[in-house]
Order: C-alpha cells, then structure tokens, then sequence
C-alpha cells in the first residue's frame, strides 16, 4: 500500500550540531536522507516557507525518517500519513433472465452433465 507522509522541519538558517547550517543546503540534506530510507519513491518540497517534505513509497519508516531528520538537520515532525487507495470495481455476476411468452422472467438453466458410475467399470476382467 502506498504512502504519503508530510514532515515539517526547520530548514532555514538553523543552528545543527554547533553550526548555522544554510538553507539550501539544509533541504538538499533533508532530501539526501529521505531517498535513503528503503520504500521511498519520491520526495518533494512543499509548504509556504519549504519546510515540509512530502514523501510518496511503499512501507516507509516515518518514525526512522524523522528521527534522522532530527539528527542530521533540525527540528522535524510528522504532519500527516495518508494511504492511497485504489478503487477496485468487482465484478459482479448477474443473473439474467429470459422473457417467456407471458411476460415473466425465467431464470437460465445450468447444464450439468452426468455419467453412469457403471459405463467405465468392465463387467469382466480378460475382456
């Protein structure tokens, strides 16, 4: 099933790890480690001021995710989780019916073959 996660981190001139990290700089890291992570397909940056990673994939770790965000770039916390559903049509039987003479429906027979249990059985064994 596929995932959509958002995570809003703090990526514009920010202090990481004893130093002022840039912007750019720190969204180009930010996407480094979210492609890292097994299960992603995309990764793009959204919000008003680009701070929040939109990540789309199959069994994504969020909670791994963020954690290294934390680690490596700033503040980070998960906004949303979505699951893209699909919309399967079934198939279903109907069964239709034939208009006799009067008007009625007659619902359609099944045909069923039948064997006698003695047609493969031989009577005699030298035969």
């Amino acid at each position: 099933m596929k995932q959509t996660v958002i995570i809003k981190a703090t990526m514009e001139g920010q202090k990481c790890c004893f130093r002022i990290m840039q912007g750019h700089k720190a969204r180009a890291k930010a996407m480094k480690i979210a492609v890292g992570i097994s299960g992603v397909e995309s990764v793009s940056i959204k919000g008003k001021d680009k701070d929040e990673l939109e990540v789309k994939g199959e069994g994504i770790d969020t909670v791994k995710l963020t954690m290294l965000l934390r680690k490596n770039v700033g503040h980070a916390y998960i906004v949303s989780v979505k699951e893209e559903k699909k919309d399967e049509k079934k198939d279903e039987k109907k069964i239709q019916c034939l208009v006799g003479p009067h008007g009625f429906c007659v619902p359609p027979y099944a045909m069923y073959e039948l064997k006698d249990p003695y047609q493969d059985q031989f009577p005699c064994s030298i035969m």
